[in-house]
């Protein structure tokens, strides 16, 4: 089968998620860190790009419609297990918890609106499509990713400048921008749930 860009970017962000999966699960280092960021942030580009390909060239295939979204949820979902590991590893409560929350009520969130769109396109041959505050919730999902790699470089870089420098270890940016992907998530979840509701009769 011949893959048009589009395809290529989203076979090629598919690919990267165990690279990510490893740089995240890794103990922390700069290094590492930054190795974890700079593909994550690559991937992220490509779910950038190859959106705006398809549609600015009439490019857009089904192949894509199944294989883009999927690949967005697995890029996450590994870096956020990642994440969860390494807070695990390194005692780190803070760390842990809040992408533990995050990794659970993604996970709850997917498999909820994947039903839905199941069995919405079975029963009404609806397609349930993005939407909004689904968009928004990939890209602060995608943000809080990248601080939550990037942050403690930066603190660890001004540690080691500044002699003075004291940190208690609350990594604020990521922690907020965690807070609101959560949100988003859950809000995304139950506006997809109560639109398409309906088509979850227990009646039949």
């Amino acid at each position: 089968m011949k893959l048009n860009l589009p395809n290529k970017l989203t076979v090629l962000r598919l690919l990267l998620v165990p690279v990510i999966l490893v740089f995240t699960i890794l103990p922390y280092s700069i290094w590492a860190n930054l190795a974890a960021f700079a593909v994550f942030a690559i991937a992220s580009l490509t779910d950038l790009l190859d959106g705006k390909i398809a549609r600015k060239y009439n490019l857009i295939t089904d192949f894509g419609k199944f294989l883009d979204p999927l690949a967005d949820k697995f890029m996450v979902i590994a870096a956020v297990f990642g994440l969860v590991c390494r807070g695990f590893v390194q005692q780190d409560e803070w760390l842990f918890w809040v992408f533990m929350v995050m990794l659970i009520v993604t996970i709850f969130r997917e498999l909820a609106v994947a039903s839905i769109r199941l069995v919405a396109s079975t029963t009404g041959g609806v397609v349930v499509p993005a939407n909004l505050l689904g968009k928004i919730k990939t890209v602060t999902q995608m943000a809080c990713i990248l601080f939550g790699l990037l942050e403690p470089v930066v603190h660890d870089l001004v540690g080691r400048a500044v002699p003075d420098f004291y940190f208690n270890g609350f990594y604020f940016v990521t922690y907020v921008t965690a807070a609101v992907a959560i949100v988003f998530t859950v809000i995304s979840g139950v506006v997809y749930l109560k639109a398409y509701w309906k088509y979850l009769d227990p009646q039949k």
